[in-house]
């Protein structure tokens, strides 16, 4: 019995392991480490915002002056 459980395992740890090398080596590929720069004295980041603000104002301004001179025309 404890030759036949021997010899079981050996013919499952044979199967196993012509398995595990199945395929060709293959080096794993390393990336490279990112690295971010911060420049901390620009503002090009905060340019979208401030055309959207000064738009939105300008809008405002235009609303509330043709609103304003609703008047009867001479």
């Amino acid at each position: 019995m404890k030759k036949a459980t021997t010899v079981i395992a050996a013919v499952t740890l044979a199967l196993s392991a012509s398995t595990a090398f199945a395929g060709s080596y293959t080096v794993p590929a390393e990336e490279d480490e990112v690295i971010v720069i911060s420049d901390p004295g620009s503002s090009v980041g905060s340019l979208p915002l401030l055309l959207l603000l000064g738009g939105a104002a300008v809008a405002v301004a235009a609303a509330s002056s043709s609103s304003s001179s609703g008047g009867t025309a001479e």
